[in-house]
């Protein structure tokens, strides 16, 4: 069993609340991390999120999200880098561990060209972040968000970039979600030792509701969640672990049924 004081409220799971509410509902139920996302950073306002996590003693695990590198125009391209060096400060004012990078996709772009488009922004804001402080955690997404998400879909890729830089400047994020199903995902953790930032849980529910919003609690669907947090503790990871799930029918819920549900099975099954 995974050791509770390690749990963190990734704030996709109660996507209704704002970063107030997520912060009080882990004070009540003993919650000691939090992930904020931008738009709701966007929405309390920087400064306040600040002094919300710091008043309540929270430990921010990551900030989602960066990346999203690939456009068809320059102007975009540029656009999005400087999107970009604004979530590195958002990271840095909340000494977060970690900002998380979803490298993007574009439909028009050939995935090719896509992926040399992430590599070449990926450079120009790891510079950046170097001078702030902040990580950037190459998050592999499921190989179903390559043609509109994400063209960077496994752990042997994201390393192949990571490992262009520093072990403390860019790292991967190994969420559950989008890894459980490589037959090579073991050895893939084992390679990303000194490099995890972050481990993301949730399941994935059979048959899937929806593409995005189809994630399911801990224990009910078919991801072994325990044994890939063993693999990625034998690796070296001993940080949060976030609850990251986006569906629906759970954001209708009691944002305190959803916290107690998770603390809950995070117990049992992480």
């Amino acid at each position: 069993m995974a050791d509770i004081t390690r749990l963190s409220l990734n704030q996709a799971t109660t996507q209704n609340w704002s970063v107030r509410e997520a912060v009080e509902g882990c004070t009540r139920h003993g919650i000691p991390s939090i992930a904020l996302w931008r738009d709701k950073i966007a929405a309390a306002g920087l400064r306040e999120c600040v002094k919300l996590t710091k008043d309540a003693n929270l430990h921010v695990s990551s900030v989602c999200r960066g990346g999203m590198f690939p456009a068809s125009s320059v102007e975009e391209r540029r656009r999005r880098i400087e999107e970009n060096f604004r979530a590195v400060d958002e990271a840095a004012a909340l000494h977060a561990d970690s900002l998380v990078i979803v490298v993007g996709a574009a439909p028009e772009v050939p995935i090719d060209e896509a992926r040399t488009m992430v590599a070449d922004g990926l450079a120009e804001v790891a510079t950046y972040a170097r001078k702030c402080g902040v990580r950037l955690g190459l998050e592999p997404l499921h190989p179903m968000y390559a043609g509109d998400r994400s063209v960077l879909n496994t752990i042997e890729q994201a390393l192949q970039i990571a490992t262009a830089y520093r072990s403390e400047e860019v790292g991967v994020i190994l969420d559950a979600f989008h890894i459980w199903w490589d037959p090579f995902v073991f050895e893939g953790i084992s390679k990303s030792a000194g490099r995890i930032y972050g481990f993301h849980v949730c399941d994935w529910l059979v048959p899937m509701p929806h593409l995005l919003l189809g994630r399911g609690m801990m224990g009910d669907g078919v991801i072994d969640n325990r044994k890939l947090r063993i693999a990625v503790d034998a690796a070296g990871y001993s940080g949060p672990i976030e609850v990251e799930i986006f569906n629906q029918k759970i954001w209708d819920s009691s944002g305190d049924d959803i916290l107690a549900t998770m603390i809950e099975r995070f117990k049992m099954f992480v």
